[in-house]
């Protein structure tokens, strides 16, 4: 008998070798080749297609046979017919957003996001949302079947008892006309603009795709025999089980935990990963299963597993958030049905995840306590504008090299931004420790928020304060130029709405009347002028670094670090009963 024909496989990148070596040569990650059968395909036998039986022929199931024996040749593109996309709404409007207008009829859908960050709560929200309509199968390989029950009970219950003590809020507004009449006041405005958000938004009406589902509560456990539940790691019981029941949405928690008894390698390994989505994209495109997917994170933050993971499926989502803190991002890093880099916010709280409609609230600042530092932006993802606010801090450093630190921004961006102010505008900055964030931990990685970045950081490097009610948008070029920036109108309505009066953007690119006091500029220094009050700034960039250090040079903030090594002054400040600055 012939040996089988083995390669090695790395477990981090998915790069294949002839021979095994102590470090992968694509990677450089060391002792992560793992030998491998090449193919499980005996010889004389063709890969099953996506139309095949042979892959429920292999697990002893009775496949239905094909309607023409002639093998299939091609076809032309105009002769193909069309065939509406129907989607189906998760109940959930933010994850609706991010799959581009609701859940996608036989798609495979992949969620990966760091541990305890909730993608089991929130597919386990989903699926008893939809058990009240279709047939629904949960596949746990990580939790027995007991404890994902509890699970959903502890979140159906805290939900319960949020449900009862709104109830009781109503009853006691309506013993009490005043309050009642104070309730109604508020409530107003805020579905009118739940609306203007709809309709800005231009997004699909995902609740009216499932009259059902709107209808029902999704705060009790479905009573109904819709909501089946498999705790089972082996790949051919769960193909069983996918092929017998047929669901309208199977959840697979998680796909490393799955294994293909025909493989020797462990589960989560890279043939293990591969091999089992193959399989169950094979069954879920042949009987239209909509499938979401539970992926792993490597301790880098990429989803683990090989690369042909993220190509198999049709949409990539993924969780991000901190720890430390209750809301939630769900981000779109593929979509073949709906736009790419769409995000979703949630907030965790007692009774599971719940959406965040207006997700500026939590990105946005007091505008009633401004501070210097402090400059607004409009970031866009996907399609949806979301205000943020930044903050810059400059101060003398006290190293022999300045520190730069970011969080929410990209350093290198803001190493960029600095010389550019720097040699254009003329702010002297090598020696000082400049620190950037935005509010929330929100990731702004766009070109669009380095003018805010630049306002933010001369704002606190003069101690002035930026109007709280302007934002500013554009890209900074190398010379000092604002670039025109994308999807500029939409950006300006979502500041509009919630209420700025002045907007700072690119001179080449003016909108229409948006209600909103449009202030063009050329080049960043103009920028800085209309944001920043004060003086009127001399024409020249030299004159200018000159003013700005001779004002840091009598700060007397830059006095006391002058003179803090002096005994003297030092016993004299800590004797004064006054503050320091």
């Amino acid at each position: 008998m012939a040996k089988p024909k083995t390669h090695y496989v790395c477990q981090e990148c998915g790069a294949t070798f002839p021979q095994k070596w102590g470090k992968c040569l694509n990677c450089g990650s060391y002792d992560s080749l793992v030998e491998e059968v090449v193919s499980l395909v005996p010889d004389g036998k063709k890969r099953p297609s996506l139309n095949s039986d042979s892959w429920m022929r292999e697990y002893g199931e009775k496949a239905e046979e094909k309607q023409s024996g002639q093998p299939r040749s091609s076809v032309k593109l105009t002769g193909i017919a069309e065939q509406k996309v129907t989607r189906c709404s998760s109940g959930y409007g933010e994850l609706d957003r991010v799959l581009g207008g609701g859940i996608v009829s036989g798609s495979l859908v992949l969620i990966g996001g760091e541990p305890g960050i909730g993608k089991s709560t929130l597919l386990l929200q989903v699926a008893n949302q939809l058990a009240q309509d279709y047939s629904v199968l949960y596949v746990s390989g990580e939790e027995s079947g007991q404890q994902v029950k509890l699970r959903a009970q502890r979140l159906l219950v805290e939900a319960e008892l949020d449900d009862d003590e709104k109830t009781d809020n109503n009853d006691n507004r309506e013993h009490d006309p005043e309050a009642s009449e104070t309730a109604i006041v508020v409530a107003e405005p805020v579905e009118e603009e739940l609306e203007e958000l709809a309709v800005a938004d231009a997004l699909p009406d995902t609740t009216a795709s499932s009259s059902k589902g709107s209808s029902s509560s999704p705060n009790s456990l479905n009573s109904e025999a819709n909501f089946y539940l498999l705790p089972e790691t082996d790949l051919e019981e769960i193909l069983r089980e996918l092929e017998s029941l047929k669901p309208y949405l199977a959840v697979i928690d998680s796909i490393q935990t799955i294994y293909f008894p025909s493989l020797t390698s462990a589960p989560g390994s890279v043939a293990q990963v591969r091999e089992c989505t193959s399989a169950l994209m094979q069954v879920a495109k042949r009987e239209n299963i909509t499938l979401f997917i539970v992926g792993h994170v490597t301790k880098e933050g990429g989803i683990a597993g090989p690369r042909v993971l993220e190509h198999l499926v049709d949409t990539v989502l993924f969780f991000e958030g901190d720890r430390f803190a209750s809301h939630r991002l769900l981000r779109s890093m593929k979509n073949r049905f709906g736009a790419t880099h769409e995000i979703g916010v949630f907030e965790m709280v007692a009774r599971g995840l719940v959406e965040v409609p207006n997700a500026s609230e939590l990105f946005l600042g007091s505008r009633e306590d401004a501070v210097s530092g402090s400059s607004t932006i409009v970031a866009c993802e996907g399609t949806r504008p979301i205000v943020v606010e930044l903050q810059a801090l400059v101060s003398p450093s006290s190293y022999g090299s300045p520190r730069r630190a970011t969080t929410g921004v990209d350093s290198n961006r803001l190493q960029q931004i600095l010389a550019v102010l720097e040699k254009r505008v003329g702010v002297p900055l090598s020696k000082l420790d400049t620190y950037l964030a935005s509010v929330g931990g929100l990731t702004v990685s766009e070109p669009a928020a380095d003018l805010g970045v630049a306002i933010a950081i001369v704002s606190s490097f003069r101690d002035r304060i930026v109007d709280p009610h302007t934002v500013i948008i554009g890209e900074v070029g190398l010379g000092g130029q604002v670039r025109p920036v994308s999807q500029l109108e939409l950006r300006l309505r979502e500041a509009a709405k919630l209420g700025f009066r002045r907007a700072i953007v690119p001179k080449r690119q003016m909108p229409g009347d948006l209600g909103l006091e449009i202030i063009p500029v050329a080049k960043v220094l103009d920028a800085i002028v209309e944001a920043i009050p004060g003086p009127q700034a001399p024409e020249s960039a030299l004159e200018t670094a000159l003013e700005t250090a001779d004002d840091w040079d009598d700060d007397p903030k830059a006095d006391f670090y002058d003179e803090q090594d002096s005994d003297e002054n030092l016993d004299h400040e800590f004797d004064s009963e006054e503050p320091l600055f």
